[in-house]
């Protein structure tokens, strides 16, 4: 049996706990992992990938567990009422292979990115940032705000979209925070000016150019959550030129992040080693800072983790994912309901011919001639 969290309970956690504090749980667990970088087998997640959308893996393993996440990101989701993004996960156990937790990751993947976020900004960001301008008020808009709030101190969100139910639809959700101003933009430009942080977490699958060099003021970080995918950017070139760009996998950033419009030789730097004191988040307060976030499946990882020790309980739904077998060897009788008689008798060997076949007669051999 295979202990299931789908998202009743994830709702039901997050009422208990409140997403600042799964968030904040998160990302000490997330920082556990990258400390830990060197112990995971890592690869780019594999993706297919349509005209409306792309469908992708997500592996990872320590050598004592394996995880995998399963998500999707179709932008035009939602003009016919569903999300643009959905992802369950898998939580496994090497020695064995089996799988001991099966669970939803949609709501938990947008609790892991906004962490991940808050978490690199931390060691990226000016340390007396206060307000952050929040481009792309969808469905992870939230969580980045409240991530952000809780984890840094932002007391002031400047929010801007295309689409203005959804920018109203975010400062109604943020109203259960009232230490945390919330302030309507009319455009980007208007919303970026002056803000210590910037975070783009827009939807639409295409090489858009949400920032612009001129839009970009020194000591400023950016938080480019959006281009996640092949074919998908929102920042100007020149904003990379002129940045400490920070990835967290570099071989996945450069086919699916802002990375992938810069050249080969560009240099960036993994955030695990800023985590481990091997490099700088932030070398003055006038650099201009990037985390090129695309997501990364030791993220996935450690939002499993944080599954099984805050959100599993004993009264956690089971399935019968994986079958229960008297037999090991007998998966036919345990699929048909039979199950074999180890005590019973041998079949006699007069018994066992009629189920064998005849061999064919030998051909008689014929000279072969040069």
């Amino acid at each position: 049996m295979v202990t299931y969290i789908g998202t009743q309970e994830m709702q039901a956690h997050l009422r208990k706990v409140k997403p600042e504090t799964a968030i904040a749980r998160m990302a000490e667990m997330i920082k556990e992992d990258y400390l830990r970088w060197a112990s995971f087998d890592k690869s780019a997640r594999v993706a297919n990938h349509s005209d409306v959308g792309v469908i992708e893996l997500m592996p990872i393993s320590d050598g004592k567990n394996y995880s995998f996440k399963y998500v999707n990101g179709h932008p035009k989701n939602t003009q016919a009422g569903l999300l643009t993004v959905t992802a369950f996960g898998v939580l496994a156990d090497v020695d064995t292979g089996y799988p001991r937790l099966l669970s939803e990751l949609t709501l938990t993947t947008a609790l892991r990115t906004a962490a991940t976020s808050a978490l690199a900004a931390r060691y990226m960001a000016r340390p007396d940032s206060r307000t952050m301008a929040l481009i792309g008020n969808g469905a992870q808009s939230e969580f980045q705000a409240i991530a952000f709030h809780a984890m840094l101190g932002i007391n002031e969100i400047r929010v801007f979209d295309v689409d203005p139910a959804a920018t109203q639809k975010l400062i109604h959700n943020l109203r259960m925070y009232p230490a945390l101003r919330v302030v309507r933009a009319a455009s980007v430009a208007e919303a970026v000016k002056g803000a210590d942080i910037i975070t783009t977490v827009t939807a639409d699958k295409t090489n858009a150019t949400i920032l612009t060099p001129e839009m970009i003021e020194p000591g400023m970080h950016i938080n480019g959550v959006g281009g996640d995918c092949p074919g998908k950017t929102e920042l100007h070139a020149d904003i990379l030129n002129n940045a400490f760009v920070v990835v967290e996998y570099e071989p996945q950033s450069r086919i699916e992040g802002e990375l992938q419009q810069m050249p080969a030789d560009f240099q960036v730097t993994e955030l695990w080693t800023i985590l481990e004191g091997k490099a700088q988040g932030r070398a003055s307060a006038d650099q201009v800072t990037v985390f090129d976030s695309v997501g990364f499946a030791l993220e996935d990882f450690s939002a499993m983790r944080y599954l099984e020790k805050y959100v599993m309980q004993k009264t956690s739904p089971m399935l019968d994912l994986i079958p229960e077998m008297m037999n090991p060897k007998d998966l036919f009788g345990m699929g048909m309901g039979v199950v074999a008689d180890s005590n019973a008798a041998p079949v006699p060997m007069t018994e066992q011919a009629r189920y064998v076949t005849p061999e064919t007669p030998t051909a008689p051999k014929v000279p072969i001639h040069a």
